[in-house]
């Protein structure tokens, strides 16, 4: 089975119908695609109510990935905003089972920071996450080069198979140490890809102002690439039972376009989608 989603839903102007408000995009999105990333999780976890809403406004089939509080995994530099690493723990947990609860989590997508490199703590903390998230399956996914070096590459991908973790494939810009290689291989019955563009010069200079994440994730596949794409999620289909493959390019809103080209190229039909809204003048 393949599910092509793209990540967040609230700024995608092609899956909406042209009088959908802000409280409707999602379930405006869940008519064209069967999965999301919830990547809002990174920045603050959600209530229940609105982990609640967001279940009820989707399909029975409708599947989350969850983005990793940014506090479990190393991002937040800063003075935690919980009294303790359980109480962040256990914040999280409460929102995983209400989406687990409705039959509705896919994974819990653990992403660390470029400067989590390939050493010993690290893959003690690692350990550590699976110890804080033992009920839920999780995609871990890295961007430090070290994890994927000749020296280490098979004992990260054996470490990942042997604690049932779900390999992140991710497709990005080759630029350095803060991004790693395209490596299609599955480390369980499941499969994630990761789509985010490969803007080189993007990636590399960040910058600090407030459209940094624009600039980095700008980018739209062109047939030749999309076509290599699902050759290569073609192979990886044969490893696994399941992939998920999310595109997070949509700073120029090319994500949509492109995961809809390569649910063309790959002849999937999405079954138990929501019924596609209409404007006021539409037939």
């Amino acid at each position: 089975m393949i599910s092509i989603g793209l990540t967040g839903w609230g700024d995608h102007p092609d899956v909406y119908s042209k009088v959908t408000v802000a409280k409707d995009k999602l379930f405006d999105y869940s008519g064209h695609f069967p999965v999301v990333e919830l990547d809002t999780s990174f920045y603050a976890i959600p209530s229940i109510e609105n982990v609640k809403k967001w279940c009820k406004d989707t399909p029975d089939n409708f599947q989350f990935v969850i983005k990793a509080y940014q506090g479990m995994t190393g991002h937040l530099r800063d003075e935690l905003p919980f009294e303790t690493k359980n109480d962040m723990f256990n914040a999280f947990r409460s929102c995983a089972d209400t989406f687990k609860k409705h039959g509705k989590l896919a994974m819990v997508l653990v992403q660390f920071p470029p400067w989590f490199d390939c050493q010993r703590k690290n893959v003690q903390y690692i350990r550590y996450i699976k110890q804080q998230l033992t009920d839920y399956p999780i995609a871990i996914e890295f961007r430090n080069q070290t994890w994927y070096s000749p020296q280490t590459k098979e004992k990260t991908l054996q470490f990942l198979k042997e604690h049932q973790f779900i390999h992140t494939v991710c497709d990005e810009p080759q630029a350095g140490s803060g991004s790693v290689p395209f490596v299609p291989v599955a480390t369980n019955n499941e499969v994630l890809l990761r789509i985010h563009g490969r803007n080189v010069h993007g990636w590399r200079n960040i910058g600090h102002g407030e459209n940094w994440r624009k600039v980095r994730f700008l980018y739209d596949y062109n047939e030749e690439e999309l076509q290599k794409l699902a050759e290569d999620i073609q192979l990886l289909e044969t490893q696994v039972e399941h992939i998920y493959v999310l595109f997070n390019n949509n700073s120029g809103g090319h994500a949509a376009k492109n995961a809809k080209r390569l649910q063309q190229i790959l002849r999937i039909e999405f079954g138990g989608l929501a019924p596609k809204q209409l404007g006021f003048f539409e037939e």
